[in-house]
């Protein structure tokens, strides 16, 4: 197999882009980080390698990058900021810079010190919106459909992803990434493949699995075991872009609100499932997340719709 031909930047030099790749390729095959994060990262650090090009008046070197100060980093944060750029989105080119510093200092190519020396900016939790459960079981419902002027096949493939989302707690590109061999036989439990290629098991609630076996008796196309389960009115992977229509036209029909999109469905699950006693580990299970402190933020929605309910009803509110 050829040695893969490094791409050459104009912001850095050659073995700056040398220990790119490298640190892409052990993120891909150590890591297992997908092909949308890799590119993720990638824009990042060449965002940074750019910027300082620009800041030092030359094409960065790995002499240069070990001689950084903190004063530059705060540069970059600074130059992103007056471009507009959110607390979230400057967090996570710093976490890509900061990665391909680490990868240089245990491959013995230099310290960088001075991104760990800054602090991350601070990022506002955002609350989930979830849907009421009511919503969520209308536009996880194929009769909300019946009148859509779409075949037959089409109105049960959509329903069939969106059950997926609210009733197993999948990410959409989960749900998209199912294939045939993966339900195949499946009763009440399917094996899906999440962050960093990690398998799970999530429970196949009954309505969930006749819809999807719905769609493969009506879908037009044959569906090779090992190709995509949900396919486009042309037989391709179905886009993700399909889906969010799909919310978008069911927020008009049942009069929902801006944030019931795809990925509420997701919240929704786990905000239903936490108020109806799940086990907060469980439900971190269910979801894939890492860590439980990311699934505890629901446990803030719970509590924040009860608040609501008491000031809505206690006379004394």
């Amino acid at each position: 197999m050829a040695p893969r031909k490094t791409e050459e930047l104009p912001f850095a030099d050659h073995d700056v882009a040398v220990e790119i790749g490298r640190w892409l390729r052990h993120l891909g095959a150590e890591r297992r980080m997908s092909g949308k994060t890799l590119d993720a990262y990638r824009r990042d650090v060449h965002q940074f390698l750019a910027f300082l090009c620009e800041h030092l008046g030359r094409r960065v070197t790995l002499v240069a990058l070990a001689r950084l100060a903190p004063t530059d980093v705060r540069a970059f944060m600074a130059a992103r900021r007056a471009h507009g750029i959110g607390g979230r989105s400057l967090m996570r080119a710093l976490a890509g810079a900061r990665s391909f510093a680490r990868f240089l200092e245990r491959d013995g190519k230099g310290k960088v010190g001075a991104l760990a020396a800054v602090r991350a900016p601070k990022v506002a939790k955002t609350l989930p919106k979830p849907l009421t459960v009511v919503a969520a079981k209308r536009v996880s419902d194929a009769d909300v459909r019946a009148g859509e002027e779409r075949e037959p096949w089409v109105l049960t493939r959509d329903a069939a992803v969106l059950a997926l989302l609210y009733g197993c707690g999948l990410r959409i590109s989960e749900a998209l990434g199912l294939k045939p061999q993966d339900v195949a036989g499946a009763r009440d439990a399917l094996t899906v493949i999440g962050k960093g290629n990690k398998a799970r098991m999530v429970p196949l609630l009954r309505q969930v699995g006749k819809l999807i076996a719905d769609y493969v008796a009506l879908c037009p196309y044959d569906l090779p075991s090992a190709g995509p389960l949900f396919v486009g009115q042309k037989g391709g992977p179905l886009s993700p872009r399909i889906i969010q229509l799909v919310m978008e036209r069911l927020r008009g029909a049942l009069g929902l609100a801006e944030t019931a999109t795809p990925h509420a469905l997701r919240h929704s699950f786990a905000t239903h499932l936490l108020a109806r006693g799940g086990d907060l580990r469980a439900i971190q299970e269910l979801l894939g997340h890492a860590s439980l402190s990311t699934t505890q933020i629901y446990t803030a929605v719970d509590t924040e719709r009860l608040l609501e309910a008491y000031r809505g009803a206690h006379p004394r509110a």
